[in-house]
């Protein structure tokens, strides 16, 4: 069972009568009467069943037990002044901090940033990219582009965009010496795979009615930006995932071989915890991330982009 928290005022005068070993000073220092003090203080002590001080002979001194509370007490006090000092600093600063996948920065974010920055001068966008969870405890993140389906407890979450799951490779290698035409010519090429896509080249073997054995050989990058890359440089076919190849395709660098295209389960949010959630730098941030990704961003756009929320 979870105990109930006593009251704030009372360990408010508990901490500032213990640092100064005085309720006058405590009472100066809270802009309250020395009364007013005194009273928290005693209702505090009834609410933890506790004696707190010993006054004696004009003297006050702290119990073993309050000995043993005032650490954490000023500890969380001072954990709620820095977390406040860093919430009006981040307000007032330029920077808006956004935490996303490597991959997802390198070929979606980035690309369009600059139409942001256009719109938006006095805003200075940092990217910082981890695979691990955000800890927004901490401070050093604004928000972050989450891939999974917008259950994050404790966060807001805005949905972005969907992808889709198809085999692209470079033209090149589609009109090489062993043309990809058909999914079953796949058995003749390699296969490139990323660490934490490894599903998807067996789903997609699967709705092309292909044995899901061909998935089990090629090289395999830790990155799909590096999955991408290597297919552009014809090392094989990649599994592209739209927000991860589309300007490759628009550009050129990549194409898709066959027209059989598979729904991701997931999408991609930008998430932030309630409280900073309208933040006026992270509100206008999202608005333009939300439009950006509603259009494309991408004018003479060959292949379609799924972008209907799943989950």
């Amino acid at each position: 069972m979870t105990a109930r928290l006593p009251s704030l005022n009372g360990l408010r005068a508990f901490e500032a009568a213990a640092r100064h070993l005085s309720f006058t000073l405590a009472a100066a220092e809270l802009n309250v009467t020395q009364t007013a003090i005194s009273h928290q203080i005693r209702r505090l002590e009834e609410e933890l069943g506790l004696q707190l001080f010993v006054r004696k002979n004009r003297a006050l001194t702290l119990t073993a037990a309050a000995r043993d509370y005032l650490p954490g007490v000023r500890a969380a006090f001072q954990d709620l002044r820095l977390a406040t000092d860093r919430l009006l600093r981040r307000d007032a600063s330029p920077v808006l901090t956004i935490s996303t996948l490597a991959s997802f920065a390198a070929k979606w974010l980035l690309p369009r940033l600059a139409s942001f920055q256009e719109a938006h001068p006095g805003i200075d966008v940092r990217i910082t990219t981890s695979t691990d969870p955000v800890d927004f405890r901490k401070g050093d993140v604004d928000a972050a582009i989450r891939y999974g389906r917008g259950q994050w407890p404790g966060l807001h979450a805005t949905w972005l965009t969907a992808d889709e799951l198809f085999p692209v490779c470079s033209p090149a290698l589609r009109d090489g010496a062993r043309p990809l035409r058909r999914p079953d010519d796949l058995a003749h090429h390699v296969l490139l795979h990323t660490s934490s896509s490894g599903d998807d080249w067996r789903l997609w073997l699967t709705a092309a009615g292909l044995p899901i054995d061909m998935a089990r050989h090629g090289p395999t990058f830790d990155l799909n930006l590096m999955t991408v890359q290597a297919a552009i440089d014809g090392l094989g076919v990649a599994i592209g995932r739209t927000s991860y190849v589309q300007d490759d395709i628009d550009r050129g660098r990549l194409i898709v071989p066959f027209d059989i295209a598979l729904p991701a389960d997931a999408g991609f949010y930008l998430v932030a915890p309630h409280a900073a959630a309208d933040n006026p730098k992270l509100s206008a941030f999202r608005s333009w991330l939300v439009a950006a990704a509603r259009r494309g961003d991408q004018p003479g756009r060959d292949y379609p982009v799924t972008l209907e929320k799943s989950g």
